[in-house]
């Protein structure tokens, strides 16, 4: 399982970043012998890496230190699937963001050769329109130069 990183407010996790969150713990509680990358760097305005704060939340929540690898690298969708796949000792995974950010999460984990099925948690309705206008850009830019 690969956690995509999304937005910190200082140390507080934004509600897309949440809903990923409990989306992903969800299945880790249902799947115990799966292990989970946690995927973001530190952004303008966020106090850690977003994966620490990942990963924080998953050990509070009762997964296994032994289960969580922190790649805390990342600043872009392509750079969660390129520095994750570093870490995989498979070429499949399941992808876990918000669901209007997974159509070009997907594409991006094919092109590097992820066998990639996704998990889609919610996205804050205050956000919804924002996020789906500005990924649909971003889905062209990946589409064609990533």
């Amino acid at each position: 399982m690969i956690i995509l990183g999304a937005a910190l407010w200082g140390e507080e996790m934004s509600p897309s970043l949440r809903y990923r969150m409990d989306t992903a713990l969800s299945y880790l509680k249902q799947n115990p012998r799966t292990k989970v990358i946690v995927s973001g760097g530190q952004g303008v305005g966020e106090d850690m890496p977003e994966a620490v704060a990942m990963q924080r939340f998953l050990l509070e929540n009762g997964v296994p230190q032994e289960r969580i690898i922190v790649e805390d690298r990342a600043q872009t969708t392509s750079e969660n699937i390129l520095f994750s796949k570093k870490l995989m000792k498979s070429n499949q995974a399941v992808l876990v963001t918000n669901d209007f950010h997974i159509l070009r999460a997907k594409l991006l984990a094919e092109r590097a050769g992820i066998e990639a099925q996704t998990l889609s948690a919610p996205t804050p309705e205050s956000v919804k329109v924002k996020l789906f206008v500005r990924e649909y850009a971003a889905l062209l830019k990946s589409w064609l130069f990533d």
